[in-house]
């Protein structure tokens, strides 16, 4: 049997959101969160504040357990949690779209983050053009409040 990946946190989350109730759900609020990259990886930020906005990948931490299927707050009928963004999952990975306020050394100031104080960061990717992409269909979240 193959191995488990293993996961290395290359940094961790000081937000304004201490606890699981007080994040807004997909970043939808204005609160600017701090990431601090851990010295041993923050060479590896070397010309990221020439981007606008970041891809954030992180680990769920307080995550227990999950569902295959689960409800959200759009809708009173459960869906499967691969067709939603529920932070409990499998792998209870989150990932989120930030605009980069400012850099300094280490520390990020990022904008767009629902993740809560001491999650931890499992990497960090510019956001480009590239990633947007036309023709979405968005499934059962359509009209219910999540077009552009």
């Amino acid at each position: 049997m193959e191995e488990s990946p293993k996961f290395h946190p290359i940094g961790v989350v000081h937000s304004p959101y201490k606890c699981l109730s007080e994040a807004p759900y997909q970043g939808s609020g204005g609160d600017v969160s701090e990431i601090e990259i851990f010295s041993e990886y923050d060479r590896g930020l070397k010309d990221v504040e020439g981007f606008s906005h970041l891809i954030v990948l992180y680990w769920f931490h307080q995550s227990k357990g999950y569902s295959n299927l689960v409800n959200t707050p759009w809708d009173t009928v459960p869906h499967g949690v691969f067709a939603t963004r529920s932070p409990r999952r499998p792998n209870p990975i989150g990932f989120s779209v930030v605009e980069l306020l400012e850099r300094k050394e280490n520390l990020l100031y990022v904008k767009g983050l629902d993740a809560i104080e001491k999650t931890p960061v499992l990497d960090i990717k510019p956001y480009i053009l590239r990633d947007v992409k036309e023709g979405i269909c968005l499934g059962w979240l359509k009209g219910k409040g999540h077009q552009r």
